[in-house]
């Protein structure tokens, strides 16, 4: 192998591991994102109750403590998901990868 496929596999490695490292970011902030929604609603339905004051009001705290619910659940799933994908990834990104490893 030579000195200039050497470095093109050492950046491609390199590329690979940080689009990796980027994919795993993005669905790490997209899950905060979630969580940070679904805190909106049950501190919406927390203070639902002594904004409105009226009789069904409990009403409306349940809807937002559904909604919550609803969107923490789908976001942990959505997370758990796109993480398995991610892992599965990593194994067919860089087939050359063993190759270079042992030559190196």
């Amino acid at each position: 192998m030579s000195k200039l496929e050497n470095t093109i596999n050492r950046d491609l490695l390199l590329r690979e591991n940080l689009a990796l490292q980027r994919t795993i970011l993005a669905n790490q902030t997209t899950f905060l994102s979630f969580l940070r929604t679904s805190m909106y609603f049950l501190v919406a339905g927390l203070s639902i109750k002594n904004l409105l004051q009226v009789e069904g009001s409990i009403y409306y705290q349940v809807l937002f403590y559904t909604i919550s619910a609803g969107i923490l659940i789908f976001g942990t799933v959505n997370y758990l998901r796109h993480k398995r994908k991610i892992e599965e990834s990593k194994i067919h990104v860089g087939n050359y990868k063993l190759e270079y490893e042992k030559e190196g």
